[in-house]
């Protein structure tokens, strides 16, 4: 199962409460007061982690609590504290605040995309965001002494740990980006390209979930590509999988168009093309202002010669790698562009 957003609710553990004691030694009269400090609480602590790629584990622990300090003891013995709650996160998450938020839909996609919101965003493997800090240990009785109060049996209660609601939501991060209508070509292309081995099928739909591949070049250069759920008219309003398609593509360098050049859908490479240029353009507009390309699946199939040279003459200054990817043919030419195009 793959979850890139959910809802959690934090709680750090709260402080351990101070001990009221006296000592009481053979041979040691009066000994006083020596009631120990109680214990610091858990903190929860996010920490990004380049081995976890989506955050399921939240969904069957969507309460993350940490464990609260010991109370302090006699013989000013301090309560021990109780250690960190570390939660795992994939690299790309964004921690927003959840108070007062409905459950996520498209248009809450919009409504909480405002940077100003965001809580922190992780983008670096084992970066860690302290989420909720623990409650501080509560003071024992030692603290109270004086020499007009010689046997004090006042002590502090532990602090509470911070605690909220917070919704956390995965952002691929990808050098590339795939972007194209359902049954183009893009998870094809990606095999072709890289060990990555999304599903393929003959029907819309097949990617469910953004699937990075790694693309290898010549003197240890490599990229990650990003295959994106297909793309349909009206996805900058939820349809189809238009939302999970935009949450994804905002992380990207560069955007490669993969246009069925065939128009083996019924549908017009050119039409196809300004379609998704639109749809990016509706949701941000300034993603469409990013490098982007385009690649020309399906050269292998009739009619592929001819919408080629239409592509070209109506968009004479964007660079066209024609290219089969159920054949293999153009995947070098293709490799050798994207090394250009993002400069590696």
């Amino acid at each position: 199962m793959f979850v890139d957003r959910i809802k959690v609710f934090a709680q750090a553990g709260s402080g351990g409460r101070g001990s009221v004691s006296f000592r009481r030694e053979k041979f040691v009269p009066k000994g006083g007061p020596d009631g120990g400090d109680g214990g610091r609480g858990g903190d929860v602590i996010l920490r990004a982690d380049r081995h976890t790629d989506n955050l399921s584990n939240l969904f069957y622990e969507p309460l993350i609590k940490a464990k609260s300090g010991a109370h302090g003891m006699g013989k000013k013995k301090h309560g021990r504290s109780a250690p960190s709650k570390i939660v795992k996160v994939p690299v790309g998450t964004i921690v927003w605040p959840a108070e007062n938020r409905k459950s996520p839909t498209p248009n809450v996609e919009r409504a909480i995309s405002n940077p100003e919101d965001v809580i922190v965003d992780l983008t670096g493997d084992g970066q860690e965001f302290l989420l909720c800090r623990g409650g501080a240990g509560g003071k024992g009785n030692v603290h109270f002494k004086s020499s007009r109060n010689r046997a004090p049996r006042e002590y502090t209660e532990g602090e509470e740990g911070e605690s909220g609601h917070f919704l956390l939501e995965l952002r691929t991060i990808a050098d590339a980006g795939l972007i194209g209508y359902p049954n183009a070509g893009k998870s094809t292309l990606l095999r072709k390209i890289s060990a990555a081995r999304p599903k393929v099928a003959a029907y819309p739909f097949t990617t469910l979930h953004p699937i990075i591949g790694v693309v290898e070049f010549s003197e240890y250069g490599r990229a990650t590509i990003a295959d994106i759920p297909g793309l349909i008219e009206g996805a900058h309003r939820g349809l189809g999988l238009g939302h999970e398609f935009l949450r994804h593509i905002t992380r990207c360098r560069i955007f490669l168009f993969v246009v069925d050049v065939a128009g083996s859908e019924g549908r017009s490479p050119v039409g196809d093309l300004q379609q998704l240029r639109k749809e990016l353009d509706l949701y941000d507009p300034l993603l469409s202002q990013r490098p982007w390309f385009v690649i020309a699946n399906k050269m292998d199939l009739p009619g592929a010669d001819e919408n080629l040279n239409a592509l070209r003459k109506k968009f004479p200054k964007i660079d066209i790698v024609p290219v089969s990817a159920a054949k293999g043919e153009g995947i070098d030419e293709l490799k050798k562009r994207l090394a250009k195009w993002l400069e590696l």
